[in-house]
């Protein structure tokens, strides 16, 4: 029989339990202490005190963020393009046309990297495609359907399984501290928010995204919108600040992206009054995800990393700064 020293043992009870409250009160434990998360408490105490030379009233904690590489995985190509490409699949018996016509063709021989060779065009010939047509109801529950059970193939984890645990925190350490946070993405708007309220708290009415033309119609009695097969806007690129003065009304003081398509809005934010703070992630850990930025199709990070540089906006190291980056699943 071991015989465990008493003291020893409450002295090790002492500390587990002084670890788990410091845990518990930890905000972002997830983050190495170091520099990013140091800017980010520093900045999220100072706007949210009362008194603080730099408070912010709570109807102008407004925290934007990208999605794709941001919130969530993005290689080796954007999620919603696999969503786009399996429909292609689905659809390919009603449309025998597509043997023969680009960029479907190479699609549906497998060769993605043929299809998107025509840029953005052969992309929303892509998503126009497998988007229009539909109502907002059907597309939705389709879109529903594919979260739940689609899975990426490098991991095998389910997309929603790919979000950032680090970047989670983030949300919920805002929103505790009366921001209001929303999604700013390239991705469609109307792809986002079937799934966004359960994977990251952030309700559909804060999603703003690129989107499609809608038309309604009554169909069988009953009033619909339908999508239809036109761009409507770009939430891209300078089409993020369009997108935010639409929706919101208010210039963002919180805004985090990945890419140089972020990088209009990180400008638009800085360029407040109030104070604000600006985040990147870089994508650094090749063996806990991916590593790339200059030189990526996918996620390009080059003239924002600069003036991020330039104006000592925080860049987040996801290798160095990140204990985690998914997070459990059982």
């Amino acid at each position: 029989m071991i015989m465990i020293n008493q003291p020893l043992a409450a002295l090790a009870c002492m500390l587990a339990f002084i670890t788990a409250i410091a845990h518990a009160a930890d905000p972002l434990p997830s983050w190495n202490d170091g520099k990013s998360k140091q800017s980010i408490t520093a900045y999220v105490e100072k706007v949210a005190k009362e008194g603080s030379a730099d408070f912010v009233p709570v109807a102008e904690r407004i925290a934007c963020f990208d999605n794709d590489g941001t919130l969530w995985a993005e290689q080796p190509m954007y999620f919603q393009l696999f969503f786009a490409l399996d429909r292609i699949k689905a659809l390919a018996p009603q449309h025998p046309e597509w043997k023969e016509k680009e960029p479907f063709a190479s699609l549906l021989k497998g060769d993605v990297k043929a299809a998107l060779a025509g840029g953005e065009h052969a992309l929303a010939q892509i998503v126009m495609a497998t988007h229009a047509g539909l109502t907002t109801e059907e597309f939705e529950k389709i879109v529903a359907d594919w979260i739940t059970t689609a899975k990426h193939p490098k991991t095998g984890k389910l997309y929603t399984e790919m979000v950032y645990q680090p970047m989670l925190e983030l949300l919920s350490y805002l929103r505790s501290n009366g921001f209001k946070t929303y999604i700013v993405s390239g991705g469609g708007i109307e792809f986002m928010r079937p799934w966004v309220e359960k994977t990251y708290g952030i309700p559909p009415e804060q999603v703003i995204g690129s989107s499609g033309g809608l038309k309604y119609e009554i169909r069988d009695g009953k009033p619909v919108l339908i999508k239809l097969p036109e761009i409507f806007h770009n939430d891209d690129k300078d089409g993020k600040p369009v997108g935010i003065q639409r929706h919101i009304g208010r210039r963002p003081i919180f805004a985090a992206g990945n890419s140089d398509g972020d990088l209009q809005m990180l400008q638009w934010t800085a360029a407040g009054t109030r104070p604000s703070f600006c985040l990147y992630v870089h994508h650094t850990d090749a063996a806990r995800e991916w590593a790339y930025d200059r030189q990526s199709s996918i996620g390009k990070l080059d003239k924002g990393l600069d003036e991020a540089n330039e104006k000592i906006w925080t860049v987040v190291d996801m290798k160095n700064d990140w204990q985690t980056i998914f997070p459990i699943t059982p």
